[in-house]
């Protein structure tokens, strides 16, 4: 089996839901005992969140990227960025290794176009919802991004840091974001996206009055498809 490589600990909440699902998915794949070869290098959040708010992405490229060589460096046949923000920063991270980055948007637009939605509302930090990154790649995967007015972002940015990242899930807060989602759908967004690797900890994509895309989960199954694929493939020939 392959190894994957995740850059973990943006936050550690949601990097203890990619080791869950990623082993449970190999587990259910490949049977009995089977878990996943992986290898974890959580950084310190504390470290990146100053880095964010300093608006220094060039230091934030430079942090990750030495992580993803280790990762390479240690076994890792491909590397994840546990966090859909820190993807601003992806191509940087990309150029310090040989083996696939694995994208979190790329893989995410796909599920969504192959179900048929074309104008996804984004749901995230205020980075990822703001600095254009991520819904200019979206557009130009054929999608029609929306995301929430100013005041609603700020309020799913808030959730986000501080109480998700805490390991707080608040049901007030989920009926908040539920709101935010019926004034959006009133708008025309036809699906959401969950674009933060903790929203998953407060909404259920299953859940949702339209259409649901976990981020957490697509990202994760695209590394077991990347490392067992070959494997599979040898074993049903």
């Amino acid at each position: 089996m392959q190894t994957i490589g995740l850059i973990g600990g943006m936050s550690f909440e949601s990097s203890a839901v990619y080791y869950r699902l990623i082993n449970e998915m190999v587990r259910d794949r490949l049977g009995g005992f089977a878990s996943a070869e992986l290898l974890m290098h959580s950084v310190n959040f504390d470290e990146i969140v100053t880095m964010q708010k300093a608006g220094d992405w060039d230091a934030a490229g430079e942090r990750l990227g030495d992580v993803a060589a280790r990762l390479q460096q240690a076994g890792a046949s491909c590397v994840l960025i546990c966090t859909n923000t820190m993807h601003l920063v992806a191509d940087p991270v990309a150029a310090r290794i040989s083996v696939p980055l694995i994208h979190i948007i790329d893989e995410t637009a796909a599920n969504i176009k192959a179900s048929g939605c074309r104008r996804p509302l984004l749901l995230a930090t205020r980075y990822t919802m703001e600095h254009g990154f991520y819904t200019d790649r979206v557009k130009s995967l054929g999608l029609d991004i929306m995301v929430p007015e100013p005041d609603d972002r700020t309020t799913v940015h808030d959730i986000i840091f501080n109480e998700l990242c805490a390991g707080q899930v608040l049901d007030s807060s989920r009926e908040t974001l539920l709101g935010i989602i019926e004034r959006e759908r009133a708008k025309g967004a036809d699906s959401i996206i969950l674009g933060c690797t903790e929203i998953c900890l407060i909404l259920d994509p299953d859940g949702l009055p339209l259409p649901g895309f976990d981020t957490t989960k697509i990202h994760a199954k695209a590394a077991v498809d990347f490392v067992l694929g070959k494997q599979q493939a040898a074993a049903v020939a």
